[in-house]
């Protein structure tokens, strides 16, 4: 059982660039509903990368904090639950703690955990941090994504509780370390792809790279993208 903060929140203006960002969130203090896309009433800048089903609702660990604010001390004072944009915080839970396809329940709702948050560049603007995007990836801090399985009300004073336990399947830090390595083996690769559960475009970038690496055997990797990087164009 995790005891949970609930925010949302609506899209402004990033102070440097003024790009649209839905990052800037406030705590929930009543009821309310979660749909097949997340909290009802929360709203994501670019969905292109951020929103949708399996993007739904997205879970930051509180206890990243204090190893982001002694990274990055200057903007330690800001570095508080909800200010990455999550949905859900908890310090009961990180990614050593949950599977890939575990579901849990908020309330009426049912969640499934289906694959790791990819930090933005607009984190580094937030904070007046360069390279806090980069560090978050590279040290694994992400959190993770839920797809909602069932819809229903949420009551901030609700627990989440573990439903069905995924056993066998990797936990989500184990399954971020092997997409990190360099050259993993094709067959781990592809037992990760097979995951219940797991987000269908993790899932096709996984399979993408054991086809290369099939395809270019002993060939130099090209580098993984670990973040989102600012687009030329908003």
């Amino acid at each position: 059982m995790a005891n949970v903060i609930i925010f949302i929140g609506s899209i402004s203006a990033l102070p440097n660039s003024g790009r649209p960002t839905g990052m800037f969130k406030q705590q929930v203090f009543g009821p309310l509903e979660i749909g097949p896309e997340g909290f009802i009433g929360d709203q994501q800048a670019d969905r292109r990368v951020h929103g949708g089903p399996e993007k739904a609702v997205h879970l930051y660990p509180a206890t990243h904090y204090a190893k982001l604010a002694a990274r990055f001390p200057d903007a330690a004072s800001q570095l508080i639950p909800g200010s990455l944009g999550e949905n859900l915080s908890t310090a009961d839970l990180d990614e050593h703690s949950v599977r890939i396809g575990d579901i849990y329940r908020l309330g009426e709702a049912r969640l499934q955990v289906c694959q790791p948050r990819n930090p933005c560049w607009k984190i580094d603007e937030r904070f007046n941090a360069e390279g806090m995007a980069a560090f978050i990836a590279e040290q694994a801090l992400t959190g993770w994504y839920w797809r909602v399985l069932q819809s229903g009300q949420v009551r901030p004073d609700e627990p989440l509780e573990l439903d069905v336990a995924a056993i066998g399947a990797p936990t989500l830090a184990a399954a971020m370390a092997l997409w990190q390595v360099h050259r993993p083996a094709v067959s781990e690769l592809e037992q990760l792809a097979a995951t219940p559960g797991i987000a269908s475009h993790w899932q096709r970038k996984i399979l993408d790279r054991t086809q290369w690496l099939r395809q270019q055997p002993g060939q130099p990797l090209p580098p993984l993208p670990l973040f989102h990087v600012k687009p030329n164009t908003p």
